[in-house]
């Protein structure tokens, strides 16, 4: 029995949204982040998923327990958390259709860290990854060549620094990632509004390096044109 929640179910959908929680909160949490997006994508096939287990916080579901949580110890819990996570988006992807380049994976907290890990360990899992609040387990160590990833943080977070959005976004673009970074002041460990305008921003407007980089490739007589 699956607790994920269908947001919007368009009878012919063109993009799939996928949204993750964050540890000890539900699909309903998302709720509000899945109708913002909704009005922006009304042919989106957009679903609030939840966590593979119930919380060891007591209440809610998790990816992985964060209980005795370390920097060494981390990246094995994201490891062992990240099947159930690609067998949920794959799910999806059969349900609708749509394959990893209409695919946006919308993540806050501990659901950004399986969405961010889950685009470095699969790199054709998703178009897009959206992180609210989040971080890398670890840097990955190649390119995303095949996702865009937009990282959103407020500076006042105090349970996931922000120095982590800015030292992945560094990272991704030193790799040659197409990657984007909206840090808010003033905001802590939460969705703000103003983050969610640029994400629905980036996400209607932002044209992927890899389908910029294809077209130019098709078209050599306009490879002196670089995009905004």
């Amino acid at each position: 029995m699956t607790h994920d929640i269908v947001i919007q179910r368009p009878d012919q959908p063109q993009q799939l949204m996928l949204l993750f929680h964050g540890v000890g909160a539900t699909p309903d949490s998302m709720q509000q982040v899945g109708q913002y997006l909704a009005k922006g994508f009304p042919q989106a096939l957009i679903v609030s998923v939840a966590g593979s287990h119930a919380s060891d916080l007591g209440q809610g579901f998790q990816w992985f327990s964060v209980q005795g949580i370390t920097e060494e110890n981390r990246l094995e819990r994201v490891a062992a958390a990240l099947p159930d996570f690609f067998a949920a988006v794959t799910r999806w992807q059969q349900d609708s259709g749509l394959g990893h380049a209409a695919t946006a994976l919308v993540g806050f907290s501990q659901g950004a860290i399986m969405a961010l890990e889950a685009a470095a360990a699969k790199p054709e899992l998703a178009g897009r990854v959206l992180a609210f609040s989040g971080r890398f387990a670890s840097l990955p160590t190649a390119p995303l060549a095949q996702t865009t990833v937009h990282l959103f943080h407020g500076k006042a977070d105090p349970v996931i620094p922000y120095q982590h959005s800015i030292q992945a976004a560094e990272h991704l673009i030193a790799l040659g990632s197409d990657v984007t970074a909206e840090i808010e002041p003033f905001v802590g460990h939460h969705i703000h509004e103003d983050l969610l305008e640029k994400a629905l921003e980036y996400l209607q407007s932002h044209i992927p390096r890899h389908v910029w980089d294809e077209a130019m490739s098709a078209s050599p007589e306009q490879a002196a044109i670089k995009p905004k």
